[in-house]
């Protein structure tokens, strides 16, 4: 099944897992957000058309990264006139990987709802009280400290792989990641499951998420 949105101006055709580039939107890569404006949904003669927009239908998706696209030249210049004038820009996108295609007001898996809700009520806390923190956002503090003493892994001897190679992980996520001592393209690519569950429950990246860092490790460390 595919569903047909709207986003930044522009329609997108999407599937489950398919992996896009739109305007650019709010979240850190990992976060869970949701498209409503649903144009059309299903595919045949199944096919749901929306007038303009599909009642109760939502795509929701993950993101993956922040970016720029390619330097556009705007150049002008006044025959006879000694007046010539160059200027370039270069569009911010966010790359974004669909999880779900929702109909008849079905509602995001529990992950994909906690993940928004707990970003929600983040945002919230910090703009009335800072000292009223969630349980949550203070359960996550508590194990950054912990884990800031003791990494999670112990990181092999010798210089560690460039890690913002692999799609997905820019410098911070490298920095965080070195810190809990991963450091190469073979550690990613031998974590386990449980290795993924111990990562997703202390850092602020997705199971999902560290699954396809290790499939890309993989590539790289032969």
């Amino acid at each position: 099944m595919f569903a047909v949105i709207k986003t930044g101006g522009k329609q997108y055709r999407v599937a489950a897992n398919d992996v896009l580039t739109v305007e650019k939107l709010t979240g850190e890569a990992g976060d869970i957000i949701e498209f409503a404006e649903v144009l059309m949904v299903g595919e045949g003669a199944s096919a749901t058309i929306g007038a303009p927009l599909v009642d109760g239908a939502m795509v929701t998706a993950e993101v993956v990264e922040h970016g720029r696209a390619r330097k556009v030249i705007a150049f002008k210049k006044r025959r006879r006139q000694n007046s010539k004038r160059s200027r370039g820009h270069r569009q911010h996108n966010t790359v974004v990987r669909i999880s779900e295609i929702l109909t008849g007001g079905a509602k995001p898996s529990k992950k994909a709802a906690a993940k928004k809700d707990a970003a929600a009520k983040v945002e919230s806390d910090a703009k009335a009280d800072k000292k009223e923190a969630a349980p949550k956002a203070e359960k996550k503090s508590e194990a950054k400290a912990g884990t800031a003493a003791a990494p999670l892994f112990k990181a092999p001897k010798g210089k560690g792989d460039d890690l913002t190679e692999i799609k997905g992980i820019g410098p911070v996520a490298a920095k965080d990641l070195s810190e809990q001592g991963i450091t190469t393209f073979a550690q990613i690519a031998k974590l386990s499951d449980a290795d993924i569950a111990r990562i997703d429950e202390n850092m602020s990246f997705s199971a999902a998420q560290i699954s396809d860092w290790r499939d890309q490790a993989k590539d790289l460390a032969k």
